[in-house]
Formats: structure tokens, C-alpha cells, sequence
């Protein structure tokens, strides 16, 4: 199998797979309880779902946008 014909190189996968992985922790970070119709939960607007989270998932797409268009240096 010719290597040279794929589209990504082992670099790309890394750089793809450390987005993906930081988009997951970002909507981790943001799951949590919701308020009921009896019940008030002030934890929903706290720092980490409102500004860390969504940080986080920005970043992680932005490095998969990265990852898709880096282009690795020929040897």
C-alpha cells in the first residue's frame, strides 16, 4: 500500500485526536444538574459551564479546523 496517496499523515491524526478529545471534555465540563420547575440550581451559571467549557470547545474545534488543514513538511 503507497503511503503518499493517503490525505493525512500520523501528525494530523494526533492533532485530530487532541481536538476531539478537547471538545469532548468541553461539553463534559458543561453537563451537570438543570433547574426544575421546584428547584433552583445556581450551579448552572457558574464560571465553568458558562465561560471554561465553552473556552475549551472553542479551542478544541479551532485545533481540528488546524489539524485538518495542517500540511506536514516533505522530508
Amino acid at each position: 500500500m503507497d503511503k503518499s496517496k493517503f490525505a493525512f499523515k500520523k501528525s494530523n491524526y494526533i492533532l485530530l485526536a487532541i481536538g476531539v478529545a478537547a471538545i469532548i471534555l468541553g461539553f463534559i465540563l458543561m453537563a451537570g444538574p438543570g433547574s426544575t420547575e421546584t428547584h433552583f440550581e445556581p450551579d448552572i451559571f457558574s464560571f465553568r459551564r458558562i465561560k471554561l467549557a465553552p473556552a475549551i470547545c472553542f479551542i478544541g474545534f479551532i485545533s481540528v479546523i488546524f489539524a485538518i488543514m495542517y500540511k506536514p513538511k516533505k522530508k
